[in-house]
């Protein structure tokens, strides 16, 4: 397993969630990105961090959710804050390098009361 997503849950609306991503044997890594699917919804991207540093978020999570690595630890992580129903989704860790794109298996994050 090249990536191995973790920390999904159910929350209520306004709590936090962090989200982790453990990567295995993949070189050369440009941007590690979070994207999310929700039934009945295409997957969209949430997130990402380039190999410098630089971090973009979609719109919708823009203030509420950071991206982070660890490269040391070979780990990205999704803070996720103010979770809010439209969030609940399957949440897929994903690296982009000069080979292409490694996704990861997904984890279930469900914000309901």
């Amino acid at each position: 397993v090249q990536l191995q997503a973790s920390g999904g849950g159910l929350v209520q609306p306004g709590e936090s969630l962090k989200l982790s991503c453990l990567v295995s044997n993949i070189s050369g890594i440009k941007i590690r990105a979070w994207y999310r699917q929700a039934p009945g919804s295409q997957r969209e991207w949430v997130a990402s961090i380039d190999a410098g540093g630089t971090t973009r978020y979609a719109d919708s999570v823009k203030g509420r959710f950071t991206i982070s690595r660890n490269v040391r630890l070979n780990t990205m992580y999704l803070q996720m804050n103010s979770l809010r129903p439209e969030d609940t989704a399957v949440y897929y860790c994903n690296t982009k390098n000069a080979w292409g794109d490694v996704w990861g298996q997904g984890t279930q994050v469900t914000v309901s009361s």
